[in-house]
Protein backbone atom coordinates (compact mmCIF):
# COMPACT_ATOMS: atom_id res chain seq x y z
CA UNK A 1 0.00 0.00 0.00
CA UNK A 2 1.53 2.89 -0.95
CA UNK A 3 -0.16 6.00 1.18
CA UNK A 4 0.40 9.73 -0.18
CA UNK A 5 -2.20 12.43 0.55
CA UNK A 6 -0.04 15.82 0.11
CA UNK A 7 -0.54 18.24 2.59
CA UNK A 8 -0.95 21.90 1.19
CA UNK A 9 -1.00 25.43 2.42
CA UNK A 10 0.04 25.03 5.79
CA UNK A 11 3.12 26.92 7.24
CA UNK A 12 4.25 24.29 9.69
CA UNK A 13 3.14 21.36 7.17
CA UNK A 14 6.92 19.72 5.93
CA UNK A 15 7.53 20.49 2.25
CA UNK A 16 6.05 18.95 -0.55
CA UNK A 17 9.19 17.41 -1.34
CA UNK A 18 9.83 15.70 1.91
CA UNK A 19 6.54 14.25 2.57
CA UNK A 20 7.06 12.45 -0.98
CA UNK A 21 9.71 10.93 0.16
CA UNK A 22 8.76 10.75 3.60
CA UNK A 23 5.80 8.23 1.83
CA UNK A 24 8.51 6.01 -0.24
CA UNK A 25 10.41 5.58 2.52
CA UNK A 26 7.44 4.17 5.04
CA UNK A 27 6.05 2.25 2.17
CA UNK A 28 9.56 0.51 1.44
CA UNK A 29 10.39 0.62 5.01
CA UNK A 30 7.21 -1.83 5.44
CA UNK A 31 7.67 -3.93 2.03
CA UNK A 32 4.83 -2.27 0.39
CA UNK A 33 7.09 -1.57 -2.07
CA UNK A 34 9.91 -4.39 -2.81
CA UNK A 35 13.12 -4.49 -4.84
CA UNK A 36 12.64 -4.62 -8.08
CA UNK A 37 9.13 -2.95 -8.28
CA UNK A 38 8.15 -0.21 -10.60
CA UNK A 39 7.42 3.43 -9.44
CA UNK A 40 5.41 6.30 -11.28
CA UNK A 41 7.19 8.25 -13.63
CA UNK A 42 7.94 11.71 -12.80
CA UNK A 43 5.49 13.12 -14.65
CA UNK A 44 2.83 10.46 -13.80
CA UNK A 45 3.00 10.80 -10.33
CA UNK A 46 3.05 15.17 -10.55
CA UNK A 47 -0.40 14.10 -12.84
CA UNK A 48 -1.85 11.52 -10.24
CA UNK A 49 -1.47 13.80 -7.00
CA UNK A 50 -1.55 17.43 -8.67
CA UNK A 51 1.82 18.35 -7.59
CA UNK A 52 4.69 19.82 -9.65
CA UNK A 53 7.25 17.97 -11.65
CA UNK A 54 9.66 19.89 -10.14
CA UNK A 55 8.47 18.39 -6.73
CA UNK A 56 8.22 15.06 -7.79
CA UNK A 57 12.14 15.07 -9.40
CA UNK A 58 13.90 16.58 -6.20
CA UNK A 59 11.75 14.02 -4.26
CA UNK A 60 13.04 11.13 -6.78
CA UNK A 61 16.71 12.75 -6.77
CA UNK A 62 17.13 12.31 -2.92
CA UNK A 63 15.39 9.16 -2.63
CA UNK A 64 17.86 7.94 -5.57
CA UNK A 65 20.84 9.59 -3.83
CA UNK A 66 19.88 7.68 0.03
CA UNK A 67 19.45 4.70 -1.77
CA UNK A 68 15.56 3.85 -1.64
CA UNK A 69 15.23 4.57 -5.81
CA UNK A 70 17.08 3.77 -8.82
CA UNK A 71 17.55 4.85 -11.81
CA UNK A 72 17.36 3.03 -14.52
CA UNK A 73 18.02 4.85 -18.18
CA UNK A 74 14.80 4.00 -20.67
CA UNK A 75 13.35 2.20 -17.82
CA UNK A 76 12.25 5.09 -15.64
CA UNK A 77 12.78 4.56 -11.59
CA UNK A 78 11.88 1.37 -9.20
CA UNK A 79 12.30 0.32 -5.93
CA UNK A 80 16.15 -0.20 -5.23
CA UNK A 81 17.39 -4.04 -4.29
CA UNK A 82 19.67 -4.37 -1.70
CA UNK A 83 22.78 -5.98 -4.34
CA UNK A 84 22.97 -2.08 -5.54
CA UNK A 85 24.92 -0.93 -2.60
CA UNK A 86 27.28 -2.44 -0.11
CA UNK A 87 24.63 -2.16 2.37
CA UNK A 88 20.72 -2.17 2.00
CA UNK A 89 18.33 0.95 1.01
CA UNK A 90 17.28 1.55 4.31
CA UNK A 91 20.89 1.84 5.65
CA UNK A 92 20.02 5.39 6.46
CA UNK A 93 21.85 4.80 9.79
CA UNK A 94 25.30 4.92 8.45
CA UNK A 95 25.06 7.61 6.34
CA UNK A 96 27.60 10.11 7.60
CA UNK A 97 26.78 13.89 7.46
CA UNK A 98 29.15 16.27 5.65
CA UNK A 99 31.61 18.49 7.28
CA UNK A 100 30.57 22.15 7.96
CA UNK A 101 33.00 24.73 5.53
CA UNK A 102 32.90 26.60 2.62
CA UNK A 103 33.76 23.60 0.65
CA UNK A 104 31.17 22.10 0.94
CA UNK A 105 28.69 25.45 0.68
CA UNK A 106 30.15 25.87 -2.82
CA UNK A 107 30.35 23.30 -4.65
CA UNK A 108 28.88 19.93 -3.04
CA UNK A 109 25.57 21.45 -1.59
CA UNK A 110 24.53 21.49 -4.99
CA UNK A 111 24.36 17.68 -6.06
CA UNK A 112 23.99 16.88 -2.24
CA UNK A 113 20.36 15.45 -1.82
CA UNK A 114 20.54 13.60 1.55
CA UNK A 115 19.81 16.62 3.83
CA UNK A 116 16.10 16.84 4.00
CA UNK A 117 15.88 20.01 5.55
CA UNK A 118 17.74 22.59 3.89
CA UNK A 119 16.93 25.58 6.71
CA UNK A 120 20.30 27.28 5.25
CA UNK A 121 19.91 27.11 1.42
CA UNK A 122 19.42 30.29 -0.63
CA UNK A 123 16.91 29.48 -3.03
CA UNK A 124 13.02 28.96 -3.44
CA UNK A 125 11.53 25.53 -2.99
CA UNK A 126 10.63 23.62 -6.23
CA UNK A 127 7.04 23.34 -5.80
CA UNK A 128 7.10 27.21 -5.39
CA UNK A 129 8.82 27.97 -8.91
CA UNK A 130 6.48 28.88 -12.45
CA UNK A 131 6.03 25.27 -13.49
CA UNK A 132 3.59 25.90 -15.97
CA UNK A 133 5.85 29.27 -17.55
CA UNK A 134 9.03 27.21 -17.87
CA UNK A 135 6.92 24.42 -19.68
CA UNK A 136 5.10 27.26 -21.84
CA UNK A 137 8.64 28.69 -22.75
CA UNK A 138 10.22 25.06 -23.14
CA UNK A 139 7.20 24.16 -25.74
CA UNK A 140 8.35 27.98 -27.65
CA UNK A 141 11.66 26.50 -27.62
CA UNK A 142 10.70 23.34 -29.42
CA UNK A 143 9.36 25.64 -32.08
CA UNK A 144 12.34 27.71 -33.12
CA UNK A 145 14.19 26.69 -36.07
CA UNK A 146 17.53 25.11 -35.13
CA UNK A 147 19.23 27.24 -37.34
CA UNK A 148 18.24 29.97 -35.54
CA UNK A 149 20.14 28.52 -32.29
CA UNK A 150 23.19 26.75 -34.37
CA UNK A 151 25.60 29.16 -33.50
CA UNK A 152 27.11 30.85 -30.60
CA UNK A 153 25.30 33.57 -30.08
CA UNK A 154 25.66 37.40 -29.59
CA UNK A 155 28.50 37.87 -27.01
CA UNK A 156 26.37 40.06 -25.09
CA UNK A 157 23.11 37.67 -25.36
CA UNK A 158 19.98 37.83 -26.69
CA UNK A 159 19.12 40.94 -28.05
CA UNK A 160 15.02 40.47 -27.07
CA UNK A 161 15.92 39.73 -23.93
CA UNK A 162 18.46 42.89 -23.78
CA UNK A 163 15.80 45.25 -24.65
CA UNK A 164 13.16 43.89 -22.09
CA UNK A 165 16.10 44.13 -18.95
CA UNK A 166 16.31 47.83 -20.13
CA UNK A 167 12.56 48.93 -20.52
CA UNK A 168 12.06 46.96 -17.30
CA UNK A 169 15.34 49.16 -15.43
CA UNK A 170 13.89 52.12 -16.93
CA UNK A 171 10.54 51.80 -15.20
CA UNK A 172 12.64 51.82 -11.58
CA UNK A 173 14.17 55.03 -12.89
CA UNK A 174 17.11 54.21 -15.03
CA UNK A 175 16.86 54.64 -18.49
CA UNK A 176 19.14 52.70 -20.70
CA UNK A 177 19.80 50.74 -24.41
CA UNK A 178 20.12 47.13 -24.82
CA UNK A 179 23.79 47.98 -25.50
CA UNK A 180 24.15 48.69 -22.31
CA UNK A 181 23.30 45.07 -21.23
CA UNK A 182 25.28 42.61 -21.01
CA UNK A 183 24.00 38.71 -20.26
CA UNK A 184 25.53 36.45 -18.19
CA UNK A 185 25.35 32.51 -16.56
CA UNK A 186 24.16 34.18 -13.45
CA UNK A 187 24.95 36.85 -11.06
CA UNK A 188 27.78 34.94 -9.43
CA UNK A 189 29.11 34.96 -12.97
CA UNK A 190 28.47 39.21 -13.80
CA UNK A 191 30.74 39.47 -10.36
CA UNK A 192 33.20 37.42 -11.94
CA UNK A 193 33.31 39.48 -14.89
CA UNK A 194 33.37 42.66 -12.91
CA UNK A 195 36.11 41.63 -10.85
CA UNK A 196 38.47 40.15 -13.67
CA UNK A 197 37.73 43.52 -15.49
CA UNK A 198 38.40 46.30 -13.22
CA UNK A 199 40.44 44.60 -10.24
CA UNK A 200 43.71 43.39 -10.13
CA UNK A 201 45.80 40.93 -7.26
CA UNK A 202 47.05 43.44 -4.67
CA UNK A 203 43.90 45.68 -5.25
CA UNK A 204 41.85 46.51 -1.67
CA UNK A 205 37.87 46.06 -1.71
CA UNK A 206 35.35 46.95 0.40
CA UNK A 207 32.20 44.45 1.28
CA UNK A 208 29.42 44.31 3.92
CA UNK A 209 29.68 42.56 7.04
CA UNK A 210 27.29 40.11 6.62
CA UNK A 211 28.61 39.26 3.21
CA UNK A 212 26.88 37.45 0.55
CA UNK A 213 28.38 34.13 1.13
CA UNK A 214 29.75 33.15 -2.99
CA UNK A 215 31.45 36.53 -3.66
CA UNK A 216 33.79 35.87 -0.76
CA UNK A 217 36.13 33.11 -2.61
CA UNK A 218 35.59 35.07 -5.93
CA UNK A 219 37.56 37.88 -4.11
CA UNK A 220 40.65 35.96 -2.80
CA UNK A 221 40.77 33.94 -6.23
CA UNK A 222 41.14 37.03 -7.42
CA UNK A 223 44.06 37.70 -4.86
CA UNK A 224 41.91 40.79 -3.83
CA UNK A 225 42.44 42.43 -0.12
CA UNK A 226 38.97 42.31 1.42
CA UNK A 227 37.79 44.69 4.25
CA UNK A 228 34.29 44.53 5.72
CA UNK A 229 32.15 47.63 6.24
CA UNK A 230 29.06 46.73 8.92
CA UNK A 231 25.60 46.81 7.67
CA UNK A 232 22.87 47.47 9.78
CA UNK A 233 18.73 47.48 9.34
CA UNK A 234 19.03 50.49 7.27
CA UNK A 235 22.14 50.03 5.61
CA UNK A 236 26.40 50.44 5.70
CA UNK A 237 27.44 52.12 8.30
CA UNK A 238 28.17 54.94 6.60
CA UNK A 239 30.94 56.35 9.58
CA UNK A 240 32.46 53.10 8.97
CA UNK A 241 32.75 52.69 5.13
CA UNK A 242 34.43 56.46 5.39
CA UNK A 243 37.19 55.20 7.89
CA UNK A 244 37.90 52.33 6.11
CA UNK A 245 38.22 54.35 2.28
CA UNK A 246 40.54 56.65 4.01
CA UNK A 247 42.87 54.06 5.93
CA UNK A 248 42.80 51.09 3.07
CA UNK A 249 42.36 53.62 -0.49
CA UNK A 250 39.77 50.39 -1.99
CA UNK A 251 39.01 50.53 -5.13
CA UNK A 252 35.51 48.88 -5.33
CA UNK A 253 32.78 48.24 -2.62
CA UNK A 254 30.35 45.44 -3.15
CA UNK A 255 26.58 45.67 -1.97
CA UNK A 256 23.77 44.03 -2.21
CA UNK A 257 20.72 46.75 -1.16
CA UNK A 258 17.07 44.85 -1.21
CA UNK A 259 16.79 42.03 0.82
CA UNK A 260 19.92 41.45 1.68
CA UNK A 261 21.53 37.85 1.85
CA UNK A 262 21.77 37.31 4.65
CA UNK A 263 20.28 40.18 6.56
CA UNK A 264 16.78 40.75 4.81
CA UNK A 265 18.32 43.87 5.13
CA UNK A 266 16.74 46.61 2.75
CA UNK A 267 19.08 50.06 2.00
CA UNK A 268 17.11 53.37 2.81
CA UNK A 269 17.07 56.73 0.64
CA UNK A 270 18.94 58.18 3.01
CA UNK A 271 21.62 55.22 3.23
CA UNK A 272 21.84 55.59 -0.45
CA UNK A 273 22.29 59.08 -1.21
CA UNK A 274 25.09 58.79 2.07
CA UNK A 275 26.57 55.73 -0.02
CA UNK A 276 27.20 57.12 -3.11
CA UNK A 277 28.28 60.14 -1.75
CA UNK A 278 31.10 58.33 0.07
CA UNK A 279 31.63 56.57 -3.42
CA UNK A 280 32.55 60.17 -5.15
CA UNK A 281 34.98 61.03 -2.37
CA UNK A 282 36.77 58.26 -2.11
CA UNK A 283 36.62 57.55 -6.29
CA UNK A 284 35.07 53.61 -5.52
CA UNK A 285 33.40 51.40 -8.08
CA UNK A 286 30.04 50.61 -6.61
CA UNK A 287 28.77 47.36 -7.35
CA UNK A 288 24.94 46.85 -6.93
CA UNK A 289 23.83 43.02 -6.54
CA UNK A 290 20.35 43.54 -7.15
CA UNK A 291 19.23 39.89 -7.20
CA UNK A 292 16.25 39.87 -4.99
CA UNK A 293 14.28 43.09 -6.09
CA UNK A 294 11.37 41.39 -7.38
CA UNK A 295 10.70 39.76 -4.34
CA UNK A 296 10.42 43.32 -2.02
CA UNK A 297 6.47 44.52 -2.28
CA UNK A 298 7.21 48.12 -2.25
CA UNK A 299 10.23 49.98 -3.22
CA UNK A 300 13.81 50.71 -2.46
CA UNK A 301 16.11 52.82 -3.65
CA UNK A 302 18.20 51.65 -7.10
CA UNK A 303 21.26 53.37 -6.45
CA UNK A 304 21.89 52.59 -10.43
CA UNK A 305 19.45 55.10 -11.45
CA UNK A 306 20.64 57.44 -8.30
CA UNK A 307 23.89 57.55 -9.72
CA UNK A 308 23.03 57.01 -13.54
CA UNK A 309 24.81 54.22 -14.17
CA UNK A 310 28.58 55.91 -13.69
CA UNK A 311 30.12 54.48 -11.08
CA UNK A 312 27.77 52.02 -10.21
CA UNK A 313 27.65 48.83 -11.86
CA UNK A 314 24.14 46.87 -11.42
CA UNK A 315 23.41 43.43 -11.49
CA UNK A 316 20.56 41.06 -11.98
CA UNK A 317 19.34 37.79 -12.58
CA UNK A 318 16.51 35.59 -12.45
CA UNK A 319 17.50 32.69 -10.29
CA UNK A 320 15.27 33.61 -7.44
CA UNK A 321 12.26 33.78 -9.57
CA UNK A 322 12.10 31.65 -12.22
CA UNK A 323 14.56 29.06 -11.86
CA UNK A 324 18.58 28.58 -10.57
CA UNK A 325 18.76 26.11 -12.80
CA UNK A 326 18.53 28.40 -15.85
CA UNK A 327 21.54 30.48 -14.73
CA UNK A 328 21.00 33.78 -17.05
CA UNK A 329 21.69 37.19 -15.34
CA UNK A 330 22.96 40.21 -16.35
CA UNK A 331 25.25 43.25 -15.62
CA UNK A 332 23.95 46.98 -16.60
CA UNK A 333 26.61 49.72 -17.24
CA UNK A 334 27.97 52.92 -19.57
CA UNK A 335 28.65 51.23 -22.67
CA UNK A 336 32.05 51.33 -22.85
CA UNK A 337 32.43 49.18 -19.73
CA UNK A 338 29.87 46.65 -20.93
CA UNK A 339 31.80 46.69 -24.42
CA UNK A 340 34.91 45.68 -21.89
CA UNK A 341 32.76 43.46 -19.71
CA UNK A 342 31.66 41.45 -23.33
CA UNK A 343 35.49 41.28 -24.02
CA UNK A 344 36.30 39.63 -20.54
CA UNK A 345 33.36 37.08 -21.19
CA UNK A 346 34.41 36.01 -24.50
CA UNK A 347 37.87 35.63 -23.20
CA UNK A 348 37.06 33.11 -20.45
CA UNK A 349 34.15 31.59 -21.84
CA UNK A 350 32.64 32.55 -25.03
CA UNK A 351 28.75 33.38 -25.37
CA UNK A 352 26.51 32.65 -22.87
CA UNK A 353 23.72 29.73 -23.67
CA UNK A 354 21.14 31.75 -25.38
CA UNK A 355 18.87 29.12 -25.62
CA UNK A 356 18.30 29.75 -21.89
CA UNK A 357 18.39 33.35 -23.01
CA UNK A 358 15.56 32.51 -24.83
CA UNK A 359 13.64 30.61 -22.66
CA UNK A 360 13.81 33.37 -19.89
CA UNK A 361 12.70 36.44 -22.42
CA UNK A 362 9.51 33.88 -23.27
CA UNK A 363 8.88 33.26 -19.12
CA UNK A 364 8.84 37.16 -18.50
CA UNK A 365 6.99 38.41 -21.12
CA UNK A 366 4.03 35.76 -20.96
CA UNK A 367 0.98 36.70 -19.01
CA UNK A 368 1.80 35.02 -16.13
CA UNK A 369 4.74 35.84 -14.74
CA UNK A 370 3.59 38.98 -12.96
CA UNK A 371 0.83 37.14 -10.96
CA UNK A 372 3.97 34.55 -10.28
CA UNK A 373 6.12 36.94 -8.76
CA UNK A 374 2.72 38.52 -6.74
CA UNK A 375 1.60 35.06 -5.54
CA UNK A 376 5.44 33.85 -4.21
CA UNK A 377 5.70 37.47 -2.28
CA UNK A 378 2.28 36.56 -0.74
CA UNK A 379 3.80 32.52 0.28
CA UNK A 380 7.54 34.22 1.58
CA UNK A 381 5.44 36.96 3.71
CA UNK A 382 3.52 33.94 5.49
CA UNK A 383 6.71 32.25 5.84
CA UNK A 384 8.42 34.70 7.34
CA UNK A 385 5.78 35.50 9.72
CA UNK A 386 6.28 31.58 10.99
CA UNK A 387 9.51 31.61 10.95
CA UNK A 388 9.47 35.12 13.38
CA UNK A 389 7.29 33.67 15.60
CA UNK A 390 9.34 29.82 16.04
CA UNK A 391 12.33 32.14 16.19
CA UNK A 392 10.64 34.83 19.26
CA UNK A 393 9.75 31.81 20.98
CA UNK A 394 12.95 30.16 21.56
CA UNK A 395 14.00 33.88 22.48
CA UNK A 396 16.34 34.59 19.07
CA UNK A 397 17.47 37.80 18.51
CA UNK A 398 16.88 38.93 14.84
CA UNK A 399 18.59 41.28 13.41
CA UNK A 400 15.43 42.69 10.47
CA UNK A 401 12.19 41.92 10.54
CA UNK A 402 11.64 42.40 6.54
CA UNK A 403 7.88 40.33 6.18
CA UNK A 404 9.60 39.86 2.29
CA UNK A 405 12.28 37.81 0.48
CA UNK A 406 13.96 34.63 1.06
CA UNK A 407 16.25 35.37 4.98
CA UNK A 408 16.25 36.09 8.21
CA UNK A 409 19.17 36.71 10.29
CA UNK A 410 19.17 35.58 13.82
CA UNK A 411 21.40 34.71 16.92
CA UNK A 412 20.10 32.82 19.85
CA UNK A 413 20.85 33.83 23.27
CA UNK A 414 24.07 32.77 25.40
CA UNK A 415 25.44 30.68 22.22
CA UNK A 416 29.17 31.66 21.23
CA UNK A 417 30.04 30.44 17.78
CA UNK A 418 27.33 28.75 15.17
CA UNK A 419 29.91 26.01 13.47
CA UNK A 420 29.29 23.57 15.91
CA UNK A 421 25.33 23.75 16.04
CA UNK A 422 25.36 23.89 12.21
CA UNK A 423 27.81 20.31 12.06
CA UNK A 424 25.36 18.89 14.61
CA UNK A 425 22.27 19.42 12.69
CA UNK A 426 23.86 18.63 9.43
CA UNK A 427 23.89 14.69 11.97
CA UNK A 428 20.32 15.38 11.96
CA UNK A 429 19.38 16.13 8.27
CA UNK A 430 19.24 19.54 8.97
CA UNK A 431 21.13 22.63 7.12
CA UNK A 432 22.21 25.74 8.88
CA UNK A 433 24.07 28.48 7.21
CA UNK A 434 25.93 29.40 9.91
CA UNK A 435 27.71 32.95 10.14
CA UNK A 436 31.42 32.09 9.55
CA UNK A 437 29.53 31.41 6.15
CA UNK A 438 29.24 35.54 5.75
CA UNK A 439 31.99 36.60 7.51
CA UNK A 440 35.28 37.72 5.28
CA UNK A 441 37.70 36.34 8.05
CA UNK A 442 35.47 33.31 8.37
CA UNK A 443 35.14 34.15 12.36
CA UNK A 444 32.41 31.59 13.97
CA UNK A 445 29.70 34.06 14.61
CA UNK A 446 26.56 33.23 16.53
CA UNK A 447 24.58 34.27 13.51
CA UNK A 448 22.56 31.91 11.19
CA UNK A 449 21.02 32.56 7.80
CA UNK A 450 17.48 31.10 7.90
CA UNK A 451 15.80 30.38 4.51
CA UNK A 452 11.94 31.07 5.50
CA UNK A 453 10.96 29.02 2.44
CA UNK A 454 12.71 26.15 3.97
CA UNK A 455 12.16 26.54 7.85
CA UNK A 456 8.58 24.98 7.98
CA UNK A 457 9.84 22.08 9.50
CA UNK A 458 9.34 20.79 12.80
CA UNK A 459 11.84 18.92 13.11
CA UNK A 460 14.15 21.93 12.64
CA UNK A 461 12.44 23.75 15.73
CA UNK A 462 12.82 20.22 17.62
CA UNK A 463 16.25 20.45 17.05
CA UNK A 464 16.86 24.29 17.79
CA UNK A 465 14.69 23.93 20.84
CA UNK A 466 17.03 21.03 22.52
CA UNK A 467 20.18 22.96 21.14
CA UNK A 468 19.17 26.15 23.10
CA UNK A 469 18.46 23.79 26.30
CA UNK A 470 21.68 21.98 26.16
CA UNK A 471 23.13 25.46 26.08
CA UNK A 472 21.47 26.61 28.93
CA UNK A 473 22.15 23.34 30.76
CA UNK A 474 25.94 24.48 29.84
CA UNK A 475 26.58 21.57 27.47
CA UNK A 476 27.21 21.47 24.05
CA UNK A 477 24.00 19.63 22.96
CA UNK A 478 25.49 16.07 22.01
CA UNK A 479 22.82 13.39 21.68
CA UNK A 480 19.84 14.78 21.47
Amino acid sequence: MFDFQPVRGRAQAPSLVDQVVQAYTQAIGQQFLRPGMPVPSVRAFARQYGISTFTVASAYGRLVAQGWLAARPGSGYRVAAPAASSRPPRAAAAWQPPRVGSGWLLSDIYADHSIPIKAGCGWLPGEWLNEEGLHQALRHMGRVPALRIAGYGHPCGHAPLREAIAAGLGQHGLPLEADQVLLTQGVTHGLDLVIRTLLRPGDTVLVEHPCYANLLPLLRLAGLRVVSVPRGADGLDCDALDAAARLHQPRALFVNPVLQNPSGATLGMAQAFRLLQAAQRHDLWVIEDDISRELLPGTAPLLAALDGAQRVIYLGGYSKVISPSVRVGYVAAHRDLVRALARTKMAVGLTSPEIMERVVYQVIREGRYRAHILRTRERLAQAHAHVLQRLDELGYEVAVRPQAGLFLWARPAGQGGANALAQQALGHGIWLAPGSYFDAGEADLPWMRFNVAYSGDDALWRFLRNASRAIDRGGEGDGF
